[in-house]
């Protein structure tokens, strides 16, 4: 990456005790944004892209294999895996949001992201992020009912309700994303436009603001928290419920398959919620630039990229029906 900021990019804006009314109208925000990456120095430039397109690659095709699998396989059309397929989609689309720009920079030797870039990684980042969020709920439910209510399995989780369940995600998730995006195209930017993380994100941004950021802050406190804490909820709860549904099987068999379908979630949901904590909700003094930009990779990329894996690994199921769509691939080639 190129070292150097822009800073024509920039124009000060007028101090907030010499603005007047007509003066506040004659103020410009930055054109652009430079995104420091992981690394400034140059001789780690092509690790870095043969480590993020390593990554992109397997986590890109990890999640369209998935989907094929599902899709081609009638015995997965069920809606636990009508569920994971819309999740391997969301973690297929939020890992091209950040980090095919990044490859680019790389590749082109420069730092900088457009204004309206900046906006539109923000909406995507924040709606998949949302949309990650609703799904591993709906998935949580999903074995929830499954375990403690077998007999109503089938009315519970209808294609009805799974469909008005990803309906509602979708739609929340969308709205909270333009919510934050247009809270943000308010503000206005002008002593730094340096980003210290490799796509722009909310925090980094409202910090480089000098504009008003209050009302940003109120909403990502209220409404982001309580979006993050209520599905969150209702993972525990499921959960707690299912366990104690667990331990009243008498047959230690029974208890290992019950819990085993239930393993992958669970594996998934620790990834998710672990690493989006390491970012928001850590201490402020634990934080550091090398900290966030880790910790932001591992839920960006590393888990988008693992959860097919993890699924794989321990869905005999999935196995299945990737080894079928492989046999079927080679039959073709055969022809």
């Amino acid at each position: 990456m190129g070292t150097s900021v822009s800073h024509s990019s920039v124009t000060v804006c007028l101090s907030q005790q010499d603005k007047s009314p007509m003066e506040s109208r004659n103020h410009t925000s930055t054109s652009e944004f430079i995104l420091l990456g992981l690394s400034s120095q140059p001789e780690r430039q092509e690790l870095v892209f043969g480590l993020f397109l390593v990554m992109y690659l397997v986590g890109t095709a990890g999640n369209l294999l998935m989907i094929l699998a599902i899709g081609s396989n009638v015995r997965l059309h069920t809606p636990m895996y009508f569920f994971l397929s819309n999740l391997s989609l969301v973690d297929f689309c939020f890992i091209s949001a950040t980090v095919p720009k990044m490859l680019v920079n790389i590749q082109m030797q420069t730092q900088s992201i457009s204004y309206r870039g900046c906006l539109a990684q923000i909406y995507f980042c924040i709606l998949l992020a949302n949309m990650d969020n609703f799904l591993l709920t709906a998935m949580a439910y999903d074995r929830h009912v499954a375990i403690c209510h077998p007999l109503h399995y089938s009315s519970k989780m209808s294609l009805h309700v799974c469909a008005l369940m990803l309906g509602s995600s979708w739609l929340i998730a969308s709205l909270h994303s333009l919510l934050h995006t247009l809270l943000m195209a308010r503000l206005d930017f002008c002593d730094s436009n340096v980003i210290p993380y490799f796509f722009c994100d909310l925090l980094p941004l409202l910090q480089l603001s000098c504009s008003n950021t209050q009302l940003n802050q109120l909403m990502i406190l209220l409404v982001g928290g309580m979006i993050v804490l209520m599905p969150f909820l209702g993972i525990i709860v499921s959960y707690t419920r299912i366990v104690s549904a667990v331990l009243r099987i008498p047959s230690a068999r029974g208890k290992q398959k019950a819990f085993s379908t239930c393993g992958s979630h669970l594996t998934v949901v620790i990834f998710f919620y672990g690493t989006i904590t390491g970012v928001y909700l850590s201490p402020s003094s634990s934080h550091s630039a090398d900290k966030d930009s880790l910790a932001s990779v591992m839920y960006m990329v590393v888990t988008p990229m693992l959860n097919p894996f993890i699924y794989c690994l321990r869905n005999k199921d999935i196995k299945g029906a990737l080894r079928k769509l492989f046999s079927l691939k080679a039959l073709f080639c055969e022809l």
